[in-house]
């Protein structure tokens, strides 16, 4: 190779990126022998900030502009300076450019469902999805944290981190928010404040900025959303028994026009099959209900169900009630309660 190609293929006398397409975070300028030309421009566009690396640290860093670089501003040797060298500079020098826009529409969801504590629930399982953005504040802390010496850093290289993150502090972030889960889905916004608060420091810990971070939705697994559904039914009547009674026999008599009569009272509060006594109870409740006696139709329903209990049914009935509780719908004292209850017609 002439000598003149060689000192011409050295030298670079101007620096600059233009992002192709998107997602890209870092890039490192390809430089044949890692040396810059004295007096060359370093151009350095809004949304942008490019970081030297001399000898393995990094030397500066640059916000938009454009910079005449020479050996008096840059701790860079250039040929130039080194002939006695046979143009064997010891000095190695990268030049690193970040984007520093928003990376916006990242979404964040939960695969499986979460674990939180609710006061008024106890443990309950939910899913969450939503989106967020962020943006390279710190160039120098995401490069040697996070993008290192590499040619490129892409945002589909780092979302997998920063979803685990999201989900990480979802459960921290609901609780300091004091909101409880009934109040979450009209509390979106509070709740994304919330899981924002807890995410910045995380997020300046790479070098990042979380510029904002949306809720969209918040929900149960299905098998809960049911046992949520009846729960609202019974506290919208409150301790009163008779219309509670009514509003069992409501919820049951279309599931026995449908065929099922596997359901109702003794199904679905107490998990028994009572075959055509289950029918009698209903309409005894429903007289008594319509006659505005409701205490006469809860002593009905407990003489006419107590009266078709055979043991394996309360055994069973006691097993059901087991998972009520551990479900969190049942309390100890009231599980006790109607254990004592359901094991005294054994004897």
């Amino acid at each position: 190779m002439a000598l003149m190609d060689f000192i011409k293929k050295q030298f670079i006398d101007v620096i600059q990126w233009t992002e192709e397409g998107d997602g890209t975070l870092a890039w490192r300028f390809p430089m044949a022998g890692m040396e810059i030309q004295n007096g060359g421009q370093l151009v350095v566009r809004e949304s942008q900030m490019a970081v030297f690396v001399n000898e393995g640290k990094i030397a500066d860093v640059f916000g938009p502009g454009t910079y005449k670089l020479t050996t008096q501003t840059l701790p860079v040797l250039t040929y130039l300076k080194n002939w006695d060298k046979l143009f064997e500079s010891p000095f190695k020098s990268d030049v690193y450019y970040f984007s520093t826009r928003q990376q916006i529409d990242q979404k964040w969801g939960t695969p499986q469902p979460i674990t939180i504590r609710d006061k008024d629930f106890g443990a309950v399982r939910i899913r969450a999805f939503g989106n967020y953005a962020f943006r390279v504040t710190d160039p120098k802390l995401f490069h040697t944290e996070i993008s290192g010496t590499r040619e490129e850093y892409t945002v589909s290289e780092l979302e997998g981190q920063l979803r685990g993150l999201v989900l990480q502090n979802i459960s921290n972030a609901i609780a300091s928010s004091g909101i409880p889960f009934l109040d979450l889905a009209t509390n979106l916004m509070e709740f994304a404040k919330a899981l924002r608060t807890q995410l910045d420091p995380e997020m300046a810990k790479l070098g990042l900025k979380l510029e904002s971070m949306t809720v969209q939705s918040v929900s149960l697994p299905e098998e809960l959303q049911k046992i949520l559904d009846q729960k609202i039914g019974m506290g919208m009547v409150g301790n009163d028994m008779g219309k509670f009674m009514q509003y069992q026999t409501a919820q049951a008599i279309p599931k026995f026009a449908e065929g099922g009569g596997g359901s109702g009272i003794a199904g679905d509060a107490m998990g028994l099959g009572a075959g055509v006594a289950l029918g009698q109870v209903l309409a005894q409740n429903l007289q008594a209900g319509l006659q505005g006696n409701p205490q006469a139709a809860a002593q009905a329903a407990a003489a006419q169900a107590a009266a078709t209990l055979k043991p394996d049914d309360i055994l069973a009935t006691l097993e059901k009630l087991g998972d009520l509780k551990a479900k969190g719908i049942l309390s100890e004292d009231e599980f006790a309660a109607k254990k004592a209850e359901l094991l005294k017609k054994l004897v």
